[in-house]
C-alpha cells in the first residue's frame, strides 16, 4: 500500500454531520488503527474522501487537529458512557452498578477503537502541555459527573473514590483493549461483578 494512500476507515460520521465531524471522527479512526504516526492531514483527506486541504482548512496545525480529535472524543465518549442517563441515587447501588456496567462495557466492546483512540492521545498528551490541558478539561467533565453520583450515594471521600473508580475501569479498559487480556474481553456480568465489588467496598453496602 503507497503511503500517499490511506483507504477508508472506520466508524464513519453520521449522515449529515458537519464537516468538522467527519474530520475529527476520521482522525479518531486513524489513531485507532494506525497510531499517532499515520495522523496527517493528508492521511484524514484521503480516508475521509476530502479534497487535499480540508483538513488544514479546519486545522491548520498537528496541534489544532489533535484539538480537534480531543474535543470530538470527549463528545463521543459522553455519549457511550451517558452519565445523563444514570439512575436517580435513590434507585439504589445495583441501579447505579447496573448503568455503570454497561457504559464501561460499551467502551470495552462496539466502542473499542473510540477507547484506543483516546489513549493515543493520552500519550501524546504527556509530551503536549498544551493538549494536556484540552485532555484534562474533557475528562473533568465525566470527573465532576461520578463526584456527584458517588457523593449522592453516600460516599464519605468522594474525591478519593472518584480516583478509585476512574482507575478500576481504566485499567479494565487498558488490559481488555491494548494489555494482556486483549483476547478475554469480559462480558458484561462480569464487568457488573467487577464494578459491585468496587463500590459496594467503597459505600459501604
Amino acid at each position: 500500500m503507497s503511503a500517499r494512500t490511506v483507504p477508508p476507515v472506520s466508524p464513519v460520521s453520521p449522515a449529515g454531520a458537519s464537516r468538522a465531524d467527519l474530520v475529527a471522527d476520521t482522525a479518531l479512526a486513524l489513531l485507532a488503527e494506525r497510531g499517532m504516526r499515520g495522523l496527517t492531514h493528508r492521511a484524514v483527506d484521503e480516508a475521509a474522501g476530502l479534497p487535499q486541504g480540508s483538513t488544514s482548512n479546519l486545522a491548520r496545525t498537528r496541534q489544532a487537529l489533535l484539538e480537534l480529535a480531543v474535543r470530538r472524543l470527549a463528545d463521543r465518549e459522553a455519549k457511550v458512557l451517558a452519565l445523563h442517563e444514570m439512575p436517580d441515587p435513590q434507585a439504589g447501588l445495583d441501579a447505579l452498578v447496573d448503568a455503570l456496567a454497561l457504559a464501561t462495557h460499551r467502551a470495552l466492546t462496539r466502542n473499542r477503537d473510540l477507547t484506543l483512540a483516546r489513549y493515543e492521545l493520552a500519550l501524546e498528551a504527556t509530551r503536549r502541555p498544551e493538549l494536556r490541558a484540552h485532555f484534562d478539561a474533557a475528562g473533568a467533565r465525566f470527573r465532576e459527573q461520578l463526584g456527584a453520583l458517588v457523593t449522592a450515594m453516600g460516599s464519605a471521600d468522594p474525591a478519593r473514590h472518584v480516583l478509585s473508580l476512574v482507575a478500576w475501569a481504566d485499567g479494565l479498559m487498558f488490559s481488555c483493549v491494548a494489555g494482556t487480556f486483549h483476547a478475554e474481553v469480559p462480558g458484561l456480568a462480569e464487568v457488573r461483578a467487577g464494578l459491585r465489588e468496587v463500590l459496594g467496598g467503597m459505600i459501604g453496602r
